[in-house]
């Protein structure tokens, strides 16, 4: 089999090699349609590319660390953002790659080009990966192309792609894709069309932007939008949009750039230029046997056809009330959600940090202000419904907002690896701190206690006797300082809190040990990652990692802001247990766990889960079964826990590892593990159930690994 095919050479034996959207192109193009040429570098190239580089085997073992269908989605984003790094260092094969160099140079030249993917079996009729894998625009170059080809290949594991798999139930490791090469056409009008419109079967829609379409797309502009008459293409309705923005052709790929003053007030289309549009609708709808949409451009006054696939979902009826979204079978709009572009981040950044989190605080604290033991039986019943509905509301903003930010970490993962290709494909984690966040002062006055401590063996010993320190002593003051700012230590909300007797029990065992120091960086890294770049990539590049602090802090703390709103629930809550009103009870949402082997007899095992910082660390286990468990921890100690909560996270320096059921490396157990320098294993499904407190373990954060010896 080749390992490119030209458009007009792709015939019907050739979907399975081709993809499609490289079959439904050169179907196109050889019907007439105004598709711009190009060519498919084939499937088989792909095989032979991860055959023959070794990343076959090593992207199964990534993929069959646990069944897909147990990870969770910050799993499931770890091991993208793994098989990825793997592509980008991998070395192309000299004769595949002298092949495919050969027929880019002769098509395109130095000419921009497109590539986009095309993997076999999406585009179909009963399923679509449209947005799931990687598109780039504007690609100039034989060696540009040859990255691009590259990094479509990887984005067959994106997280976004692994999550769709799984929901239909396919088999990840039976995939493959080809790559289409297609010539760039300068759009000065853009758009995509629905020959059946999602709210109405009798209508059609055409959404339009100036510039290209990739400002629609990754929703940075905003569309106009046209309904039309199916039968006859009458314009049934216009809704213009705030017009402020285009997408162009930048240096490399594309550049959104201010609209032009002239066409503020212009929409896009004209009516002929609608009626265009129109033009294709019903012989694409022919050509495909039904529904249709596609993205068009028009150059000049000519109109392209850039691609065109089957509509596969009817209009969705309106949620019903109670249903959320993240209790919602069809995930595939929150897959697309979770990745932002850098434009899109930063705006979704501006929104959380102006309105969002001060919109948390104010409805806490507007709650806190409610005398619940004034009101009534009814009025207090009445209280506890709303109050869930506000907790329901800010838990639907967690999912689709905050969670999605969270992507400016892996958004500065993907462009420190692409710059610097380093050994450890987490190494950028390096260039973010959780200085300045509330979890972090929190930790640091603790540790400023627990060190007055160390110091003082005369206070340590009054302590013990739980006596007070001296009266008016710096340690007292600083101590109700900490009560009065952070209130009491919790281990997770409406689970259990630690008043003055239990955060002295803490200080005293923190004190007992040297301080833990967080693991310093070497020196120079931000420097050595910002040279790589010139000129405005430079300054995109240290916008990218100012975007990414500002991510992790917010994942730092997110839960936080969270937990207030839900705090005030669980207040009005025990307010009616108080009273035996006997109200439903109130968790927050956990992974499903598997239940254990029974007697609890534990024999030598070993157990697999996900690498989340490296280092071997031997001791005995702490397992965190009750909320109580979590004061037990002893130093040096290995933390066997089902998740860590950001308010947990000062106990975390006792620890001589981590092992959570609850995986990926942005959870808060891999976070502070690695600012730490803790060994640490996440992605661990039956850690509680394998291992009591006081086996010894062995935990290898090397190869995420956790061995129980007998």
């Amino acid at each position: 089999m080749k390992y490119w095919l030209e458009f007009s050479e792709i015939c019907s034996g050739d979907l399975s090699e081709v993809g499609g959207k490289g079959f439904a192109l050169s179907e196109l193009a050889r019907r007439g349609f105004p598709v711009p040429g190009g060519l498919v570098v084939t499937a088989s190239a792909y095989r032979n590319f991860i055959r023959e580089t070794g990343l076959e085997g090593r992207i199964a073992r990534e993929l069959y660390r646990k069944p897909l269908e147990e990870m969770r989605w910050e799993e499931i984003w770890d091991a993208a953002l793994r098989i990825r790094h793997l592509f980008v260092s991998a070395e192309f094969p000299s004769a595949l790659e002298r092949k495919i160099r050969i027929a880019v140079e002769e098509k395109f030249g130095r000419r921009p080009v497109a590539v986009r993917s095309s993997a076999p079996g999406e585009d179909s009729s009963d399923r679509s990966f449209a947005g799931l894998h990687e598109s780039y625009v504007n690609v100039r170059g034989t060696e540009e192309i040859m990255e691009k080809i590259v990094l479509v290949w990887a984005s067959l594991w994106s997280d976004r792609a692994l999550l769709y798999r799984r929901e239909l139930k396919l088999e990840p490791t039976g995939s493959a894709m080809a790559a289409v090469v297609q010539e760039m056409v300068r759009g000065e009008r853009s758009g995509v069309a629905f020959t059946v419109s999602p709210e109405n079967d009798r209508q059609g829609l055409i959404e339009a932007v100036w510039g290209l379409n990739e400002g629609l797309v990754d929703g940075t502009v905003a569309p106009d939008r046209w309904i039309l008459d199916r039968e006859n293409g009458r314009i049934v309705s216009h809704s213009p949009a705030e017009r402020r923005w285009r997408a162009a052709p930048g240096k490399t790929g594309t550049a959104l750039k201010e609209l032009d003053p002239r066409r503020v007030g212009q929409p896009p289309l004209d009516a002929g230029r609608v009626d265009t549009v129109f033009g294709l609708f019903r012989p694409l709808a022919d050509y495909l046997g039904g529904p249709a949409d596609f993205e068009w451009t028009f150059e000049g006054k000519r109109l392209r056809l850039l691609q065109c696939r089957p509509i596969t979902a009817g209009r969705r009826e309106e949620t019903e009330p109670g249903e959320r979204l993240w209790e919602l079978d069809d995930r595939r709009p929150w897959y697309l959600n979770l990745q932002r572009s850098f434009v899109n981040l930063k705006k979704l950044r501006e929104r959380i940090e102006g309105e969002l989190i001060p919109g948390m605080e104010r409805e806490a604290r507007r709650l806190d202000g409610v005398r619940l033991e004034r009101l009534s039986d009814r009025e207090l019943t009445a209280e506890i419904k709303a109050r869930s509905r506000i907790r329901d509301r800010w838990r639907e903003v967690y999912w689709s907002e905050f969670i999605p930010f969270a992507h400016g970490i892996r958004l500065l993962g993907q462009v420190y690896n692409d710059a610097v290709r380093p050994a450890d494909p987490y190494e950028f984690m390096d260039l973010l701190t959780s200085d300045g966040t509330e979890i972090e002062e929190r930790r640091r006055i603790l540790e400023e206690l627990a060190e007055t401590i160390r110091n003082n063996r005369k206070l340590d010993r009054k302590l013990e006797r739980g006596e007070a320190g001296p009266e008016g002593s710096r340690f007292e003051k600083r101590l109700k300082e900490f009560m009065e700012r952070f209130g009491e230590l919790s281990c997770g909300v409406s689970q259990c809190a630690l008043g003055r007797e239990g955060i002295i029990s803490i200080l005293r065992e923190m004190a007992s040990q040297p301080k833990r120091e967080k693991r310093k960086h070497p020196p120079g890294r931000e420097e050595a990652f910002l040279s790589r770049f010139s000129g405005e990539r430079r300054k995109t590049a240290g916008e990218v990692l100012d975007l990414a602090r500002a991510s992790y802090r917010l994942r730092d703390e997110d839960n936080i802001h969270l937990a207030r709103i839900e705090g005030q629930l669980l207040k009005a809550q025990k307010e009616a247990e108080r009273r035996g009103l006997r109200p439903r009870s109130h968790r927050r949402p956990r992974g499903k766990k598997k239940s254990g082997s029974g007697g609890g007899v534990v024999r030598p095992r070993q157990l697999t889960g996900q690498p989340a910082n490296p280092g071997l660390a031997r001791g005995r286990a702490r397992a965190i079964r009750t909320p109580a468990d979590l004061f037990r921890l002893r130093s040096g100690e290995i933390l066997v826990i089902d998740a860590i909560e950001p308010e947990m996270t000062f106990v975390v320096p006792l620890a001589g590892g981590i092992v959570e059921r609850r995986g990926g490396m942005l959870v808060h157990g891999a976070i502070i593990a690695r600012e730490y320098g803790l060994p640490c294993v996440t992605g661990v499904p039956e850690a509680l159930e394998r291992i009591p407190s006081g086996a010894q373990i062995t935990v290898d954060g090397y190869r995420g690994i956790v061995v129980i010896h007998i």
